[in-house]
C-alpha cells in the first residue's frame, strides 16, 4: 500500500502538468500568430524605411523595369515601355504607399489578436479578419505589382539585372503560409482521461 501512494502522487503530478501544458497550447498558438503578424508588419516597415531613406536605389529598379531597357533586344513587347520619369516616380510612390499600408495593417492585426489572446475562440477568430486583410494586401502587392505587372506586362523576367520575381514569389509564399496558419484552429484544452 505504501508503494501505491507515491505512484499515485507521481501520477497526479504528471496529470496536473499535462493539464497545464494542454491549457497553455491555445495561448502558445495564439502568441505565435500574433508574433508572425507583427514580424510581417516589421518586414514591411523596414521595406518602407529602405525605400524612403535610399530612394534612388530602388527607384532605379522601378525605372529599368518600366523602361524595359534590359529586356531582350527588339522583343515584340517593347511598345509597353514607359519612359516618363514622372510615371516611374508615381508607380514607385504607389508601391511605397502600399507597403506602408501593409505595415499598418499587419501591426493593427497583431494588436487586435493581442487584445483577444485570452478571449473566447469565437472572439479570437473574429479578430483574425484584419490579419486576413493585411496578409491578402501583401500577397496582392507581390502578385499584382511585381509578378503580374512587372514580370509579365513589363517582361521583367527577361532582364538578367532588374528581375524581382524570385523575391516577390518568396514573399508571396511566406505571406500565404502565414495566412493559412492564421486560419488554422488553435488547439483546445482537454482534460486527460484517467
Amino acid at each position: 500500500m505504501n508503494e501505491i501512494q507515491p505512484r499515485m502522487k507521481v501520477q497526479a503530478r504528471l496529470t496536473a502538468n499535462l493539464e497545464v501544458q494542454l491549457n497553455a497550447m491555445p495561448n502558445t498558438a495564439r502568441w505565435s500568430k500574433i508574433l508572425l503578424l507583427a514580424a510581417t508588419g516589421f518586414f514591411f516597415l523596414l521595406v518602407v524605411f529602405n525605400n524612403t531613406t535610399d530612394f534612388n536605389s530602388n527607384y532605379q529598379f522601378v525605372h529599368h523595369v518600366l523602361s524595359m531597357d534590359t529586356t531582350f533586344p527588339n522583343n515584340g513587347g517593347l511598345w509597353r515601355a514607359i519612359s516618363s520619369p514622372l510615371l516611374h516616380h508615381l508607380f514607385y510612390l504607389g508601391i511605397i504607399a502600399w507597403e506602408a499600408l501593409n505595415a499598418i495593417l499587419c501591426f493593427s492585426a497583431s494588436l487586435a489578436l493581442f487584445r483577444t489572446r485570452h478571449a473566447s475562440t469565437q472572439a479570437f477568430a473574429q479578430a483574425k479578419s484584419l490579419g486576413t486583410a493585411a496578409l491578402t494586401a501583401g500577397m496582392l502587392l507581390w502578385l499584382v505589382a511585381f509578378i503580374t505587372i512587372g514580370g509579365e506586362w513589363f517582361l521583367m523576367w527577361q532582364s538578367p539585372t532588374w528581375n524581382g520575381q524570385e523575391a516577390a514569389f518568396r514573399m508571396f509564399l511566406i505571406e500565404a503560409a502565414i495566412l493559412i496558419y492564421l486560419h488554422l484552429p488553435e488547439p483546445t484544452p482537454q482534460s486527460p482521461t484517467p
